[in-house]
């Protein structure tokens, strides 16, 4: 039986590994974590926060994902998307998806992310 997601993979050009640091590390405050040695030698980066991970694979022939993209849940979601737009990425709000606030940006190779936060209402009197 499915238990859990442990990881979403996403493809990279070969050499991207520096962008990819710089973005999920100080852009989206993630930590990279060690690869395997027997997987390190492929390229590429794992990146985690909290029990999220992020894996970015080598792909000789990348094409960047633009319609499929992990949904990332975040916390204090207008802080998370200024601090993503004071590093230079793009944030494009969508409200199409009822009970929750949430916004597209890109890594940059190009894969589509999104960030999405529930927005819990207070229920009305009851009568």
């Amino acid at each position: 039986m499915l238990a859990a997601v442990d990881h979403v993979q996403l493809a990279a050009p070969p050499g991207s590994e520096d962008r990819l640091r710089t973005y999920y590390v100080e852009v989206l405050g993630m930590s990279e974590m060690p690869k395997p040695p027997a997987l390190a030698v492929r390229g590429g980066c794992w990146f985690r926060a909290g029990v999220v991970q992020l894996h970015l694979g080598i792909e000789d022939d990348f094409r960047p994902a633009k319609k499929a993209h992990p949904g990332l849940r975040v916390t204090e979601i207008e802080a998370y998307a200024a601090r993503l737009a004071a590093h230079g990425a793009f944030v494009t709000w969508d409200g199409d998806l009822p009970g929750h606030k949430r916004f597209y940006s890109q890594d940059p190779v190009g894969n589509r992310l999104e960030f999405l936060e529930p927005v819990f209402r207070a229920s009305g009197p009851s009568g």
